[in-house]
């Protein structure tokens, strides 16, 4: 069973100046008065976005780190109803290209997490269109970079008029959507509304791969046990190229909060591994956590000292048996 631990979007160890999160609020661009000096805004803020993703691609490449998330952020303004797409596709349609090539080459795995805005099951139907556009630019990305493996982690979203009607009206906006879009979703547990089984259970329905969130599922569940779940839930990627994914993160203060700690707890982590051994499953862990990169390190360290018997392949990538 072949583990892959990624983080996400920063890069505490690079630090702060490399970012590819960096951007100019609409009430600032809508200052410049020249069209011309909007444009050079956008287009500088991209660059250097798109430059640090690269030097962030680059550090995991030399750090044997072989799982990412690449920010919702990434070009400024492109989703909002005022500005929206302004051309970046062209303009930096070479720096898109040697993304994915850097991806590629080193057979990282990349997606996106598009933010809490974008709501499918939404019965506003502006809300429904605006996340229809958003999802598009994050599909658009994965298109440029020429890489067929980029998926979108998405919540199911609200539960206006109960969680039954609320499901049927994901599933009826969800084939709605451009299939460009349905083919790079996948679905995630939330902490509040839905839990890992109804979530699945919409997987099913949809026959889209389903993310467990664990840290998610203990606060919010029905009395469901994990393991007894976790077979479906990795069965529901049967049809994928990519392993299962998860997401992991340790509660910030008390077993049922929310938030996410800056760090791992390593012994929780280990009892969720060790209930994963029976399936002998390979899967990816994306480490929610505040201290991202800082953090991997810090619970491989702890794994190590745990777990002793496990064999490590490199700096991210471990082997249970």
């Amino acid at each position: 069973m072949k583990i892959k631990l990624g983080y996400v979007a920063i890069s505490n160890i690079l630090g702060k100046k490399v970012t590819s999160s960096s951007k100019v609020t609409f009430t600032n661009y809508s200052k410049i008065l020249s069209e011309e000096k909007k444009l050079e805004k956008l287009k500088t803020i991209t660059a250097s976005n798109l430059n640090s993703l690269q030097d962030l691609l680059k550090y995991n490449i030399k750090n044997n780190i072989h799982f990412y998330r690449i920010t919702s952020a990434l070009i400024p303004l492109v989703t909002h109803p005022e500005v929206g797409y302004w051309g970046h596709r062209e303009i930096f349609k070479r720096d898109f290209e040697y993304i994915g090539k850097l991806v590629k080459e080193s057979n990282m795995r990349v997606d996106t997490h598009p933010d809490e805005f974008n709501v499918i099951n939404s019965n506003n139907p502006k809300v429904v269109e605006n996340t229809i556009t958003n999802l598009t630019r994050q599909v658009e990305w994965f298109e440029d970079m020429n890489y067929e493996k980029g998926k979108m982690v998405i919540h199911i979203g609200g539960a206006t008029g109960g969680k039954e009607a609320a499901i049927d009206r994901f599933i009826k906006n969800f084939n709605g959507f451009p299939e460009k879009i349905k083919s790079r979703l996948i679905i995630e547990n939330d902490d509040k509304t839905y839990t890992a089984k109804e979530t699945l259970e919409l997987c099913k329905t949809l026959k889209l791969p389903m993310v467990l969130d664990v840290h998610h599922h203990n606060c919010n569940n029905n009395g469901e046990n994990i393991s007894d779940m976790l077979e479906d839930i990795f069965n529901t990627w049967k049809n994928e190229e990519l392993s299962p994914k998860i997401h992991f993160s340790s509660p910030k203060e008390g077993e049922f909060d929310r938030r996410h700690a800056d760090f791992i707890n390593g012994e929780d982590f280990i009892r969720f591994i060790e209930t994963s051994k029976i399936l002998n499953r390979d899967f990816d862990i994306m480490l929610e956590c505040k201290e991202k990169d800082v953090a991997l390190f810090k619970l491989v360290e702890d794994i190590k000292v745990i777990k002793p018997k496990y064999k490590w392949i490199d700096e991210s990538m471990f082997i249970v048996n």
